[in-house]
């Protein structure tokens, strides 16, 4: 039995059927290197044997009426396969469209709680001859750091099926008594005023700090002080889905010329995609837009009153560069904007978020959740920030899932109301791949965002190359 922390459960208390709470991954894969070729029955079997060393894709939610603290993790001792790999064909022609809609359509059901909370869709018919893995894990067992390590259990650095760690074998651990559930709970909860007692000190400062620091012009923007624009509303269950690929050597290089961060890159190519997407459509804010950027905190310690969790993450704002208008002065204000959010960040404590996230009850996020959520009145539905980027390194070599060559990698994060779009870049074997899922009523179509970001990418590189043709 292993309870979920506070941050953990609020994914579960704040999901419904418009704000799905899961995370979802996009692989094509080159079936060609499979040992013996490719069937679907063999590698959902391949799947089946090495999940009986990874618990983690065996466990599922167990909650009682007699529990009084979140909900508990136990093994599903019914566990089916079957039941959460599916095989599907992308409509023809089998194109890049074809499979994003494919993708968003399935992103836009929920996960079925009565199982542990993960399933994968192997999808064929790519006009290409490869396949694709449309893989979603809710987010209250994974993060973005758990969730690449489940990821990379899955992998490996050669086609040929690994040994398993014979430790992890059928450690089956059961189901949850009632009387230990109870109990366990009851602790917790008799324990949280201890907790209030040490977080309050840590918390009171915070605002006060943050003032400060907005006099003089050194904090991240405060939440609420975003500009409002159509992404910034309820939204419904139905996702948008858009996918790009950027060689990794055209980042660095516009990196180093600039003395910047890969990170940095990517948030100028992304105030430049969004500048001309809103601009487009003719609501670009004369105010810059404020990005949600999740942080891991997986290397902060935590207290004695502190549930260790799967959720080991916080989030930080930083003003993008959409106000504005050329690709080389973006990049040169992003640094700027970054560096104060960042210094400004590393001032708050990493584990401010996961400790508040303890006292979370059910009924009352979920109420919250709807009363922010069902309402299309602008001024009852504030915009905490525009949209949420993150940039996932990931490894530079090349990968095997299943047996099958990885080709490309596209993480896709939930979207929530009030934010109605999430971009993730990840860096994989020489190329950066850019994945966007939106609400599809806010963003119909994601796919002049991917395209501007390459543009604007482009952009860079040919700045970067004519600043050496004139020194030369």
């Amino acid at each position: 039995m292993e309870r979920l922390s506070g941050l953990d459960a609020s994914f579960l208390y704040l999901e419904s059927r418009s704000q799905l709470m899961h995370v979802s991954g996009l692989l094509e894969l080159d079936p060609g290197t499979v040992e013996g070729g490719y069937r679907f029955e063999d590698l959902r079997s391949e799947l089946a044997r090495r999940i009986t060393a990874m618990p983690a894709f065996r466990r599922k939610l167990h909650d009682s009426v007699a529990n009084l603290d979140h909900p508990v993790w136990v093994e599903d001792e019914s566990f089916d396969i079957e039941a959460h790999v599916h095989r599907i064909a992308v409509p023809a022609p089998g194109g890049e469209q074809e499979l994003a809609d494919l993708c968003a359509h399935i992103a836009g059901q929920a996960l079925d709680r009565s199982k542990p909370l993960w399933e994968m869709w192997v999808i064929e018919g790519l006009a290409d001859g490869r396949i694709a893995i449309m893989m979603r894990m809710h987010h209250a067992g994974v993060d973005g750091v758990t969730g690449a390590g489940l990821m990379a259990q899955l992998c490996s650095l050669t086609p040929e099926p690994p040994a398993l760690d014979p430790s992890m074998v059928d450690k089956s651990t059961g189901g949850a008594p009632l009387l230990a559930l109870a109990a366990d709970g009851a602790k917790n909860v008799l324990l949280r005023p201890l907790s209030l007692v040490s977080l309050l000190p840590r918390t009171v400062p915070v605002p006060v700090r943050w003032w400060t620091r907005s006099r003089r012009g050194a904090a991240m923007p405060a939440p609420f002080s975003a500009p409002r624009t159509s992404l910034n509303s309820s939204i419904t269950g139905h996702r948008a889905i858009a996918f790009a690929s950027v060689p990794l050597a055209d980042v660095k290089k516009i990196k180093d010329h600039f003395g910047v961060k890969v990170n940095d890159v990517v948030l100028a190519a992304c105030s430049g995609a969004m500048r001309e997407f809103l601009h487009d459509r003719g609501e670009l804010p004369e105010q810059p837009l404020v990005a949600m950027i999740p942080v891991s905190v997986h290397e902060a310690e935590i207290g004695a009153t502190l549930t260790e969790g799967t959720n080991k993450v916080t989030g930080m704002f930083t003003r993008m560069t959409t106000d504005i208008d050329t690709p080389v002065a973006r990049l040169e204000a992003i640094r700027e904007r970054v560096a104060t959010s960042k210094e400004h960040h590393g001032e708050l404590d990493d584990n401010l978020l996961r400790s508040w996230a303890q006292f979370a009850p059910a009924s009352i996020m979920q109420l919250g959740a709807r009363l922010y959520g069902d309402n299309n009145l602008p001024e009852l539905h504030p915009v905490i920030y525009n949209l949420v980027i993150s940039n996932v390194p990931g490894p530079d070599i090349p990968l095997y899932f299943l047996g099958a060559r990885i080709h490309s990698m596209y993480p896709l994060g939930p979207v929530f109301h009030g934010a109605g779009l999430n971009v993730t870049v990840f860096s994989q074997e020489g190329t950066l791949n850019i994945g966007v899922i939106a609400c599809k009523k806010q963003v119909p179509d994601p796919w002049p965002i991917v395209r501007a970001f390459e543009r604007d990418m482009a952009a860079l590189v040919a700045a970067v190359d004519a600043a050496g043709t004139e020194e030369g």
